[in-house]
C-alpha cells in the first residue's frame, strides 16, 4: 500500500521517466507532444497504435521508446503471411525428452514492437488479443504469463494503402490510445538531416531507465487519486459518443477506464497525485477517437471521429476545481467541489 507520505519516491521515479523523455527526443525531433503521449501510455499500463503515413518516424519512435528502456524488446514485421504461432509460440515435440516444448513467441518480451499491424491477416491480429487485454498466452491449453512492465507499439498506414486489413474494432479497443506522428516542421527537418545524415542515432542509444524503474512508476500511478467529479466527467464524455447522430458504434467502458488510467499517468508526469479534468480533456481524443465509427451520412459529409470527439468536449459540463468558477458549460447547474490533495491514505 503506498501512502501519501511516499512522494519522495514518486519525485525520484519521474525522473527516470525524464531521462527516457530526453532519449527519446533526441531522435525524433520536434514531436515532444508525441512522445509525451507515449510515455503516458506506458505508465498507464496501456498499447499505443501509431498510424500515419510511410516515412515519418512511426518505427523509429517505437525502437527509441523501446531502446530507452533496460528490458526485453522484440519487434514482429507483419506480413501477409505471418501465422499466430510465429507471435505467440509454438509446441514443439522433443524426441529426446519424449515430450512437447514450448517455443515462445515474439510476444514474450516486455516491449514488443509490432511494425505494420495492418499488413497481417486478420486471424494473425487476433493473436494480440489475449496478450493485449490479459497480459497472458493460452498455447494448448497451458497459460503463460507475460512478463512485466508489457507493452504492445504498433504501427500502421492508413487502410486506403493497398495491401492492408483494416483492424477489427476489437483489436483497436485494445490499445489505450492513437497517435499520428504528422510530417516534422522545416527547422526539425533541417535538423533531422544533421543528426540522422549520418548514422543513424539508434545506433548510439543507450538504456537510461531500467524496467524495476518502469515498474515502480507504474504502481505508483495506480495510486493517483482521481476525483468523483473527475470520474463522472470522463463517464459522461464516455456515454455521449454512444448516442451521438453521427457514430454508429461509441466507445466501450474499456475506453473509460483507459480514458482514467491516462489521465493518472499525465497527473503523474506533471508530479501531481491527483488528477485534474484538464488531463481528461488532454487526452480524450488520442483514446477516443480510433474507437469510434462514424455512419455513412458522416462520412458523406465527411465528418472525422476526432471532430465528433472535440464537439463532445465542448458541450459536456466540465467540473469546476476550487478557486475556479464554473464556465458557460455548467448549464447554471451547481458545480461540484473535490479535493485539490489526495487522502492520507492512497
Amino acid at each position: 500500500m503506498t501512502t501519501y507520505d511516499d512522494r519522495a519516491s514518486l519525485t525520484d521515479v519521474t525522473a527516470a521517466v525524464e531521462r527516457v523523455r530526453g532519449s527519446v527526443e533526441g531522435v525524433i525531433e520536434g514531436k515532444p507532444e508525441v512522445v509525451r503521449l507515449a510515455l503516458t501510455v506506458l505508465l498507464a499500463e496501456g498499447h499505443l497504435l501509431i498510424e500515419d503515413v510511410p516515412g515519418v518516424g512511426k518505427t523509429m519512435l517505437a525502437k527509441a521508446l523501446a531502446r530507452s528502456i533496460d528490458c526485453s524488446v522484440r519487434r514482429i514485421q507483419f506480413t501477409p503471411d505471418l501465422l499466430p504461432s510465429d507471435i505467440t509460440g509454438v509446441s514443439i515435440w522433443d524426441q529426446q525428452r519424449r515430450d512437447f516444448e514450448f517455443k515462445p513467441g515474439a510476444i514474450f518480451a516486455q516491449i514488443v514492437i509490432g511494425d505494420e499491424i495492418n499488413r497481417a491477416s486478420p486471424k494473425t491480429q487476433s493473436a494480440l488479443l489475449e496478450s493485449m487485454e490479459e497480459r497472458q498466452v493460452t498455447i494448448d491449453g497451458q497459460t503463460y504469463e507475460l512478463p512485466s512492465p508489457f507493452m504492445v507499439v504498433a504501427t500502421q498506414n492508413p487502410v486506403e494503402m493497398e495491401g492492408t486489413y483494416p483492424l477489427p474494432e476489437a483489436q483497436r479497443d485494445r490499445f489505450m490510445a492513437r497517435v499520428s506522428v504528422g510530417y516534422p516542421s522545416v527547422e526539425s527537418e533541417l535538423r533531422m538531416l544533421d543528426v540522422h545524415g549520418g548514422v543513424s542515432p539508434l545506433e548510439d542509444l543507450q538504456p537510461v531507465a531500467h524496467a524495476h524503474e518502469i515498474v515502480k512508476l507504474v504502481e505508483a500511478v495506480r495510486d493517483v487519486h482521481v476525483a468523483e467529479p473527475v470520474r463522472r466527467y470522463a463517464v459522461e464524455l464516455v456515454a455521449a459518443t454512444r448516442t451521438h447522430p453521427d457514430l454508429r458504434l461509441g466507445a466501450s467502458p474499456r475506453a473509460t477506464l483507459h480514458l482514467l488510467r491516462a489521465a493518472k499517468a499525465t497527473a503523474a508526469l506533471a508530479g501531481r497525485e491527483y488528477a485534474l479534468p484538464d488531463d481528461v480533456q488532454s487526452l480524450a481524443v488520442a483514446v477516443l477517437a480510433h474507437r469510434l465509427l462514424p455512419t455513412a451520412q458522416a462520412q458523406l459529409n465527411r465528418r472525422t471521429a476526432e471532430q465528433v470527439v472535440l464537439e463532445i468536449l465542448q458541450h459536456t459540463p466540465v467540473p469546476a476545481t476550487p478557486g475556479r468558477p464554473g464556465g458557460p458549460g455548467d448549464l447554471g447547474r451547481t458545480v461540484p467541489a473535490y479535493p485539490q490533495q489526495p487522502p492520507r491514505s492512497l
